[in-house]
Order: C-alpha cells, then sequence, then structure tokens
C-alpha cells in the first residue's frame, strides 16, 4: 500500500506553466511533471491580459489527470510571476481578464505619480521595494487615470495566485509573499500600507485577509470537486511569488549564504530577518520582498541569460555557423553546451560591459547593442559567436561580483557571506557558475535547478506538518539534489578584470 503524501503544485510563470506532483519519505522528496501548458498574453484594443480562465482551466485538467491516476493529494499550492491581479465584482464574478504587467498603459505612470502624488523616496522608505514600472501600485494609479470601469467597480483585488485559489476554493486572502510585490506593502508592519492605497483611491476592505505562506485557504468547492473527480482536498497559501517559493528550497545550512536565482534574468540576494532599507540600499536600487516564516528576501534583479539568449535567437535567424565537431553546422544545431564551449576558447576580457546598462533592457538587436557598447567604451568589438558569449559571461560573472560585494556591505552577516548558492535553470550553467565562483571569492554550491515548484511542495509540507521550520525543508532538499560546488580559481586574473570592469561601468 502507498503511504507517501502527495502535494499538487501549481507553477505559474510569465511564458509557460506546470502542473506537479511531489512526495516525501524518509527525508527525501520526489517530483513527477503532470502538465505542461503555454501561458499566452492576449493582445486586445492596444492592452494586454492574461488569460484567467484558461489558467484555470489547466489547474482544473491537471486535477483530473491526478483524479485519474487515483493519487490521493494531501493539498494543493500555487504560486504565480508578482505584480499582477484580478478584479472581481459585487456579484462574485471575474470583472474582466487581468492586464498584464507589459502593459504600454504602466509607462507614464510610475514616473507621474512619484512627481504629482507621493515622492519616489517616500514610497521607498515606506516600501523598501525598488521601482519598475509595472509595479501594482502603478498598474492601479493608471487605471485609476483612466477610468478603468473594472478598477472602478471592483469589490475585491486579488493577485494572481489568491484569484486561482479562490476560483477553487470560494475564499479571498491577501498572500504576503505576493503582496510584498506590489510595491504597497510594509515590511514592517507587514500589511498594506494606508497612505498608499488611499494615494490611488483604494481602502484596505478591497484586499483579502493577509496570510502567511502555509495558511489553510480553503477546500475545493463542490463544483470543483465534482470537475476534478476529487474531494475536498485543501488548498494551501504557499510562498505565492514564485521567487518567494525558490529561495525557499535554497539548500542551505545556515543563514550566512546569499543566493542567485540564475535564468534570463538574475536575482541575487539574502534572507534577513527584517527589511534592509536605508540611504544605501536606496541608492543601489534594492528591493525586500516577502519570504517564508516572516523573513525578508533582500536583493537585487540583474539582467541574466536574457542577453545570450537574445543573441543566439539572432544567430540562428541569420543562419550563422560554428566550428563545432571538426565541421562547420548550423547554430540551431549547436547545443547550448557546445556553444558556450567555443566561448572557452577565445581570449578572457577582451571585451566587458555591463549587463544592466538601458541598451541592452530590449534592443531591436542584441548582438549589435553588445557591439556599440564595446565601441562606445573603446574596447575591442567581439563578432564571433563564440566572442560575444564570453563577452557576456565574463560581464555576468564581473556584474555578480559588484552586488554580491553590496551585499556583503549592506548585509549584518557582512564578510560571513562566503557561499553562493545559485538556483534555477542557471544552476546548470557549469562555466557561468565558475566565472562566479572565481569573481565573487565565494564557494558556488549549485541547485536545485526546479527550485520553485520544491519550495512550493515543501511549504505544502509544512502545512501538513511533515517538516517543522525552513531549516528542516532545506536538509530534505539537501539530501535529494546532486549539489555541484565550485571553488574560486584565478585570483589575480579576476581581481584585475573587476577593476577593468568597473572603470568601463563608472565612465559610461
Amino acid at each position: 500500500m502507498d503511504t507517501n503524501k502527495y502535494f499538487f503544485a501549481v507553477d505559474l510563470g510569465a511564458t509557460s506553466g506546470r502542473t506537479i506532483i511531489g512526495s516525501i519519505c524518509d527525508g527525501r522528496f520526489e517530483l513527477e511533471e503532470v502538465t505542461r501548458f503555454p501561458n499566452n498574453l492576449i493582445e486586445q484594443g492596444g492592452h494586454y491580459y492574461w488569460d484567467i480562465y484558461a489558467l484555470y482551466f489547466e489547474i482544473i485538467k491537471g486535477l483530473k489527470e491526478v483524479a485519474k491516476r487515483g493519487l490521493e493529494i494531501t493539498s494543493i499550492g500555487i504560486d504565480t510571476w508578482g505584480v499582477d491581479f484580478v478584479f472581481i465584482g459585487d456579484d462574485g464574478a471575474i470583472l474582466r481578464n487581468p492586464r498584464a504587467y507589459r502593459d504600454p498603459i504602466t509607462f507614464s505612470a510610475m514616473d507621474d505619480y512619484l512627481q504629482h502624488v507621493i515622492s519616489r523616496r517616500e514610497v521607498y522608505d515606506v516600501t523598501g521595494i525598488q521601482f519598475m514600472n509595472f509595479n501594482s501600485i502603478f498598474q492601479l494609479y493608471a487605471m485609476k487615470r483612466e477610468g478603468n470601469t473594472a478598477f472602478r467597480n471592483a469589490q475585491k483585488i486579488l493577485f494572481v495566485p489568491d484569484a486561482l485559489s479562490w476560483m477553487l476554493t470560494g475564499n479571498e486572502v491577501c498572500e504576503y509573499t505576493i503582496a510584498s510585490t506590489s510595491q504597497l506593502l510594509d515590511p514592517r508592519t507587514k500589511q498594506l500600507d494606508e497612505r498608499l492605497l488611499a494615494s490611488i483611491g483604494l481602502t484596505r476592505s478591497k484586499f483579502g485577509k493577509m496570510v502567511n505562506p502555509g495558511t489553510v485557504i480553503g477546500v475545493l468547492t463542490d463544483e470543483v470537486q465534482q470537475l476534478t473527480g476529487l474531494g475536498p482536498v485543501p488548498v494551501i497559501a504557499v510562498a505565492g511569488h514564485d521567487t518567494g517559493s525558490a529561495v525557499a528550497a535554497v539548500p542551505a545550512k545556515d543563514e550566512k549564504f546569499a543566493y542567485l536565482s540564475s535564468g534570463t534574468w538574475s536575482l541575487m540576494g539574502i534572507e534577513t530577518k527584517d527589511a534592509i532599507i536605508s540611504d544605501l540600499s536606496y541608492e543601489r536600487n534594492f528591493t525586500n520582498e516577502g519570504g517564508i516564516e516572516g523573513t525578508t528576501r533582500f536583493l537585487k534583479n540583474i539582467c541574466g541569460m536574457w542577453l545570450y539568449e537574445r543573441c543566439r535567437l539572432e544567430w540562428i535567424s541569420r543562419g550563422e555557423r560554428l566550428e563545432v565537431r571538426g565541421e562547420s553546422i548550423p547554430l540551431s544545431d549547436v547545443s547550448h553546451p557546445e556553444l558556450q564551449g567555443s566561448a572557452m576558447q577565445v581570449e578572457a576580457f577582451r571585451s566587458i560591459i555591463n549587463p544592466d546598462d538601458k541598451a541592452f533592457a530590449n534592443p531591436s538587436s542584441m548582438i549589435e547593442a553588445i557591439q556599440k557598447y564595446c565601441r562606445d567604451t573603446n574596447q575591442p568589438v567581439p563578432e564571433t559567436p563564440a566572442e560575444i558569449c564570453r563577452c557576456i559571461f565574463d560581464s555576468l560573472a564581473l556584474r555578480y561580483r559588484q552586488v554580491f560585494s553590496w551585499l556583503q556591505e549592506l548585509s549584518t552577516l557582512n564578510a560571513q557571506l562566503s557561499t553562493l548558492h545559485i538556483i534555477g535553470g542557471g544552476s546548470l550553467n557549469k562555466y557561468l557558475n565558475q566565472f562566479t565562483a572565481n569573481s565573487t571569492g565565494a564557494t558556488v554550491l549549485a541547485g536545485p535547478q526546479e527550485c520553485t515548484a520544491i519550495g512550493n511542495i515543501m511549504m505544502q509540507a509544512k502545512a501538513a506538518r511533515l517538516v517543522s521550520d525552513i531549516w528542516q525543508m532545506r536538509s530534505i532538499i539537501a539530501n535529494s539534489i546532486d549539489i555541484v560546488r565550485y571553488e574560486p580559481q584565478d585570483k589575480a586574473q579576476w581581481d584585475a578584470a573587476y577593476d577593468k570592469f568597473l572603470s568601463i561601468v563608472n565612465k559610461k
């Protein structure tokens, strides 16, 4: 007889989603993907929307598959991207599909709000959140300014994971980690700030009850039970923000660590008991987001493998070829390790960029943007895929060093931050992982790749009292995966490269 407890995780990103079954037995966990599906933006009338009903349908589809297999699941948890929300009317119905954070309505809203409503420094002092035009506060302000019908008639405003949990249970909550991405929450009180809400014409009553990760939201409605064939399965408020779930899965042994969630974008930070809000954190645009067990994720966004991914797509579309395995083959047939391996054969630090320069935000050609940056800073211009790839990897590792040094400066742990955990898809990139160890001087521990789903499932396991706290969760994770260790090398060479990086960044 199968005595394992099974947990159902819904992990939704801005381009795709998955449903996953996880189980814990004998101090180890196992994961199995049940379904995978696209998350498509809808463009209509000059605006971008998410299809909330399509996402709900995919969750139901995954639950049906679980029922079909005869698995008895202990609970369900949902994590998604941050900042976006759903309007609910006074009749209990969704007023319209939610706007997506990429909607152009926010382009001017942030500057207008900070100039005419509440100043930039005042907002940061309350929230400790970095400024991005698509933060919830600016989306809501833009909707108020345009006279948006859904905004005007909303009885409740639910962040996306909370809205999907409401669709499953009928209960309205405001989960702490996802709420923290809105730039409406005070991390000291851990509540939405009344003054900021009033500044955009809202009251606290428009949002659900604030709950922490691990809280039971409710059980599946009779309707959902009939649709899926399942019983009254509890839905748990996990760390609803996907990065919150990911950081919960860092397999650290103690608190003296930094993390790098590495993928298309990189998020480097530390886990703290209290928010860090100071002149220096404001100047360097660090953010304080909610974590599990009352912690704060103090971090900074870094432009990650976006640079590499964009260049690779351009090379493929141009029909570029690479000398691999003794022959010239199209880039479309070259694996990532082969392309990245070719970059290791060219000169190191020949050309260096600041990956977070605004020139790389969304250029029409990433290759040309990198070449122009090098030309403008009087450096050799990288031409081949290998040269450009090497430029990107060298530069990312040097930028990681800069942010890591800022974390050491801002953290109360100071120089005790000697370990950097790399999680997410980028944890498989052995070249960049080694470069990161070399550059930062820290021991790099790479893994797990599936950190968001693991963190989601571990919070459900905690709610089911299979684990007691975050450190037991992390111990189970460490026992269940292969962690690859990278020690720093070539210190003098990387020190000299960092001096070059700083001279280029400071001049640009």
